[in-house]
């Protein structure tokens, strides 16, 4: 399945020309969005949101239906998480998302 077309525009309206520094990248089949050096969110191509977040506030986002661990290569990846479309249908809880995302990445060195 290739990533929502549709969701990576959100995601860019969302993120704006206020982030020079955001750099798009096709990686796992999906679009991921970079700042920094380091990927934030990205379309995933599974459908939905690939979110990396704090790794002491995965467990209290995480619902276990619309949000989960992301799952690579069979085990899950410490701070990110897997939003399902169904949760991040209005830009405001996918600017929610973004911005957790940008807020965690902003505060790690650069790459």
């Amino acid at each position: 399945m290739a990533y929502d077309e549709e969701l990576a525009d959100r995601i860019r309206d969302l993120l704006g020309p206020a982030l020079p520094d955001v750099v798009e990248q096709k990686m796992f089949g999906g679009l991921a969005f970079l700042v920094g050096g380091h990927m934030a969110v990205a379309a995933s191509g599974r459908g939905g949101l690939l979110a990396r977040v704090d790794p002491k506030d995965a467990d209290r986002l995480i619902d276990g239906e619309l949000v989960v661990p992301m799952v690579m290569g069979g085990r899950p990846r410490s701070g990110w998480l897997h939003v399902g479309t169904e949760l991040i249908a209005t830009d405001e809880v996918l600017d929610q998302w973004v911005q957790r995302s940008l807020r965690f990445v902003r505060a790690l060195p650069p790459k």
